[in-house]
């Protein structure tokens, strides 16, 4: 689950399948007890593109992926006291190199490269909102400077902040990601 509409469309699948939920969060649901009917629930959420995990280390694969997104959405990198290692390491309780083979292991790509396409995701939708400049942009997301940003901005997508904004499709790097090819 990436936003706000995930977690409204999971819950009202939740509900409608007749299960008391108490709580939905990126990547979790909390309910009040075990659902019996597993595969109906799997199916309901598939249906919306979503899936029940049980396996353990794709929960917590699911979790870093939570984390990271619920950081940069949530605008915690502007004023963040720790690095993301630190941070995924306070927040799920598991050493950080762990974590990292674990994801590495189960994504193909390393933690640090999620985190970095997921920034510059945002980078785009904050550009093409018009709302912030560049450096309000930079600042909001934690990069050291706009040029920080401008760089790993070209790296990620080939195209520099300026050429991408006049430009009329943007092509997401996640898309690229999803396809196997590289960046």
């Amino acid at each position: 689950m990436v936003c706000s509409r995930c977690i409204r469309v999971v819950k009202d699948e939740l509900t409608g399948l007749g299960l008391d939920v108490i709580d939905v969060q990126l990547g979790k649901a909390v309910l009040v007890k075990q659902p019996q009917n597993l595969n109906k629930l799997n199916h309901s959420l598939r249906q919306n593109g979503f899936e029940l995990l049980e396996d353990k280390n794709a929960k917590i694969v699911e979790s870093i992926k939570s984390k990271i997104i619920e950081l940069i959405y949530t605008d915690g990198l502007e004023e963040m006291n720790i690095n993301l290692s630190g941070y995924l390491s306070d927040h799920l309780g598991r050493d950080y190199s762990s974590l990292s083979k674990l994801f590495s292991d189960v994504e193909s790509i390393t933690i640090e490269k999620f985190f970095i396409l997921h920034k510059v995701e945002r980078v785009k939708e904050l550009m093409v909102y018009n709302e912030l400049n560049l450096s309000e942009i930079a600042y909001r997301l934690g990069y050291s400077s706009v040029q920080h940003l401008s760089n790993q901005f070209k790296k990620t997508t080939g195209l520099s902040p300026s050429h991408f904004k006049k430009s009329n499709r943007p092509r997401r790097s996640l898309d690229v990601l999803n396809k196997g090819e590289t960046l």
